[in-house]
């Protein structure tokens, strides 16, 4: 088999349906399979993969494992030569499957690729990602990408084929089993957010490349999967500090951490100063300074586990 395709699922029923209907519409000239890892949906996503799509595998799971853990138990079943790792929240477009396909079948030195990413309107989202740095978080991304557009490629730039780079967003990408059994899977320390970063940095630390392959367009309804609250965002701080202290090591972690605090502790005050001249009345002042207190109380507590 060609392509084994990956998709965890968590409470997104209407989303993983559209996304499934759009495989199957569109997946062709390779032969595949389709495995749904189910993280203990409660709504009735797993009823209706039974009923609409029955030839899809399903392994459900009694809690939400996250996203590592529930793509390995996926990778341990899996059947084809290569892994194609979906988000429940996209949608592919005609032909993406195929191009992903091609491109490893033709650079047997490339562990992974991933597509272009697309907003709901066709515009491109950010499908690149480079390794953080305590640079980037000190000058921002977005300009480092303007000064230093090769070091880093982004959605300001049309790339006209291939481009070979650091990582790629985890929502769409195809993973090769021969780069999998040779470097490992997914680390399940990340519950959600950096796990593909990782990966990448393992994989090219063995020898392995990673590509951005545009001609592979993917709508992507981002964040849908994961949710937009305050969980979220400590999720994302707890892995980035995982991939700095396991990569950087603790003195730069750190240094990491003081950064961020530091930027969250501006953020409250200039929000506290809208708060105090709007008399409170702001609503989107009121949720941010909330969203802000509870971050920094959070930070100085030792960023504990998120309860799911």
């Amino acid at each position: 088999m060609d392509i084994t395709i990956v998709i965890v699922n968590w409470n997104t029923r209407d989303l993983l349906g559209d996304c499934l209907r759009s495989i199957y519409e569109t997946a062709r000239e390779v032969t595949f399979e389709v495995i749904v890892v189910d993280n203990a949906s409660g709504d009735g996503s797993v009823a209706m993969v039974r009923e609409k799509f029955p030839g899809v595998r399903i392994i459900e799971n009694t809690e939400n494992r996250g996203f590592s853990a529930a793509n390995n138990q996926a990778f341990a079943v899996m059947r084809g030569r290569y892994a194609l790792l979906l988000n429940s929240d996209t949608i592919v477009t005609e032909g993406a499957v195929r191009e992903l396909f091609t491109f490893m079948e033709s650079h047997d030195d490339v562990a992974i690729a991933g597509g272009q990413l697309l907003n709901e309107d066709g515009s491109r989202q950010n499908s690149i990602a480079n390794y953080p740095t305590l640079l980037s978080l000190l000058m921002n991304l977005p300009l480092l990408e303007v000064l230093f557009p090769g070091q880093y490629p982004s959605k300001r730039y049309e790339h006209k084929g291939p481009l070979a780079v650091e990582s790629v967003i985890g929502a769409c990408m195809i993973v090769r089993r021969k780069a999998m059994d040779e470097v490992g899977v997914l680390d399940e320390g990340y519950f959600f957010f950096f796990e593909e970063t990782d990966w990448a940095y393992r994989m090219r630390s063995a020898g392995w490349k990673i590509y951005h392959v545009p001609s592979a367009r993917i709508y992507h309804l981002q964040g849908m999967s994961i949710g937009r609250d305050v969980r979220s965002r400590m999720l994302f701080y707890r892995s980035r500090y995982r991939f700095f202290g396991k990569w950087k090591g603790r003195a730069y972690n750190t240094a990491v951490r003081g950064v961020i605090v530091a930027r969250l502790i501006v953020n409250w005050l200039l929000t506290t100063v809208g708060m105090i001249l709007t008399v409170g009345l702001h609503g989107k002042l009121r949720d941010k300074w909330v969203v802000y207190t509870r971050l920094i109380t959070w930070h100085l507590k030792g960023c504990p586990p998120v309860a799911q």
